[in-house]
């Protein structure tokens, strides 16, 4: 029999996930106000989960509409898998009692071998310093689409780079523990028509890393996505976009090809091992340190967690 899955939401990210589980053998339905979009396409969840029997959905509408989604999931009584598109909620909130399977983010970078090569040299020797970057031009995120009507733009929506670019917030406690406390310095800075933070650059200790800093920008022209850590015996040098690893000088190449990350997830969370995704509990916490930051940025303070 062919398993079934749901994608609510048919932006570019929802069409992606839509594409991906059909190229893996599912039955796909979507629920969308895009009717017609995308084949089977529903108006609500209710009536998605009335007329299909999904064992697997993804929620990839908007951030701000994360919640709403997975509360009507919960009231309809599903009890499949569901895996909640990156962040989790567009601020902290408590997950609606549920009866599903398994509750997971898509925080997809946890698939990639460069970053699970880089987990593993901290699994030898802890980290004394760590710097993340990542930075990359708004208005060309979406070709064919105007940046100044997509989520990423309001604030309503869930938008900002903080939420936008949680991924490197995943990964930093993924890879150095639970963070301690957060100071930040950012906003709405650039030339962008947007009215949310266009850069935030936080300054974090972790349980497993003592100073850490992490710059997330809207802004950068050319493109980076950059990891420097500092062991006491090495040097790590990370480049996602040139796919290279180097460990005091000497360098590893990584090829990964534009969906496998993707598609890793998306095979985890329908098989039985499921220890590399992201649970809700980690979202949970990836949304209170999104807070946090945004709290310590606006009082000029640190904010512990």
């Amino acid at each position: 029999m062919t398993l079934s899955a749901l994608v609510v939401g048919l932006g570019s990210i929802g069409q992606r996930h839509l594409r991906l589980l059909r190229a893996l053998g599912l039955d796909v339905a979507a629920v969308s106000r895009r009717q017609g979009a995308a084949g089977r396409c529903y108006a609500s969840i209710g009536e998605a989960l009335g007329d299909t029997n999904p064992g697997y959905v993804v929620i990839a509408n908007e951030t701000a509409a994360h919640r709403p989604a997975l509360v009507a999931l919960a009231d309809a009584g599903y009890s499949g898998t569901v895996l909640v598109e990156k962040p989790l909620f567009a601020a902290p909130a408590p997950l609606p009692a549920n009866r599903f399977a398994g509750l997971y983010v898509g925080y997809n970078l946890r698939f990639h071998p460069l970053l699970r090569a880089v987990r593993q040299l901290l699994a030898e020797e802890p980290a004394i310093s760590a710097q993340i970057y990542v930075g990359q031009y708004l208005p060309e995120w979406r070709p064919g689409r105007d940046y100044r009507d997509t989520a990423s733009a309001g604030r309503a929506a869930g938008g900002g780079v903080l939420r936008d670019l949680s991924h490197e917030l995943d990964y930093m406690t993924w890879l150095l523990g639970p963070c301690r406390r957060v100071a930040a310095l950012g906003g709405h800075l650039g030339p962008l028509a947007i009215e949310t933070d266009d850069v935030q650059a936080l300054l974090l200790s972790f349980a497993r890393c003592p100073v850490a800093t992490a710059q997330l920008n809207y802004l950068d022209r050319e493109g980076a996505r950059d990891i420097v850590i500092n062991t006491a015996s090495r040097t790590i040098r990370a480049d996602f976009l040139r796919g290279t690893l180097r460990v005091n000088g000497e360098e590893t190449r990584f090829a990964v090809a534009r969906d496998e990350t993707y598609l890793a997830q998306h095979r985890c969370a329908l098989g039985n091992e499921r220890a590399l995704l992201c649970s809700a509990a980690e979202g949970l916490a990836v949304t209170d340190l999104i807070a946090a930051a945004e709290r310590a940025a606006d009082g000029g303070a640190w904010v512990a967690l």
